[in-house]
């Protein structure tokens, strides 16, 4: 039910999944072994790629589109981990570690995903040293920003974490070219999800964010007028 329309399968050797992308290091020989051996699918916005619980049997690459990724709480409530967006892989740390998955996957746009079996993935860690050292930075960087977001979910109080959120989607997803304007549609349940609050709350900061002139909002789309008040609002420090 997933494929409405018949489309091209995206080539590894083709594709430009940016400079952080794992499959960097590897040449185009290496590249069209994985196309070869991958498949890839066209999935509606709002599909669910994979559930919490399911056994993974590969990893997702996301070739184009938004994806955002969610745990359902005991209370029935989302809680945003992270997104996702071209480049990006999911699923790569419950088939490392054996686990079903933690977390369920959802596309908040149209997209593209291509997914690697495990024994492609296996077989590269295995016999290709630069990826697999690359794989392991890759882990080691995820897990660094999950645990200081898991920090200040319960450290900061709910306006600086905003703040923080604002300034985290600027960087996945990069700017429009007015160069201000968030280049993501979120919902504003989304955006609580993700914050860590209830979506009221979420609705009255926005409101006094830009009251304050740090922000403006129009419907979905978010601009930040004023970033440096937003990193010290946000209490960020790189």
């Amino acid at each position: 039910a997933i494929m409405t329309k018949k489309f091209e399968n995206p080539r590894c050797e083709f594709c430009n999944p940016g400079d952080n992308s794992l499959f960097n290091t590897l040449n185009k020989e290496t590249k069209g072994e994985i196309s070869a051996g991958k498949g890839c699918n066209f999935y509606k916005k709002s599909q669910i790629i994979f559930y919490e619980g399911n056994n993974p049997f590969g990893i997702y690459c996301v070739n184009s589109g938004k994806i955002k990724i969610y745990k359902i709480s005991e209370n029935g409530k989302e809680q945003i981990i992270r997104f996702a967006k071209e480049g990006d892989i999911l699923g790569y740390r419950s088939l490392i570690s054996g686990e079903p998955y933690r977390a369920s996957a959802e596309t908040l746009t149209d997209s593209i995903l291509c997914f690697i079996p495990k024994e492609i993935l296996f077989n590269l860690i295995e016999t290709n040293r630069p990826f697999s050292l690359k794989f392991m930075q890759f882990l080691c960087a995820e897990l660094g920003a999950a645990e200081s977001r898991m920090l200040n979910l319960s450290q900061k109080p709910v306006t600086e974490r905003l703040a923080e959120v604002l300034l985290i989607l600027r960087e996945k997803f990069g700017l429009e070219p007015d160069n201000k304007t968030i280049k993501v549609n979120l919902t504003r349940e989304d955006l609580a999800n993700f914050v860590g609050t209830a979506t009221e709350t979420i609705v009255r900061l926005l409101k006094e964010l830009r009251e304050k002139k740090l922000i403006d909002v129009d419907g979905r789309k978010i601009k930040l007028i004023d970033i440096n008040g937003l990193v010290k609002l946000g209490k960020v420090f790189d």
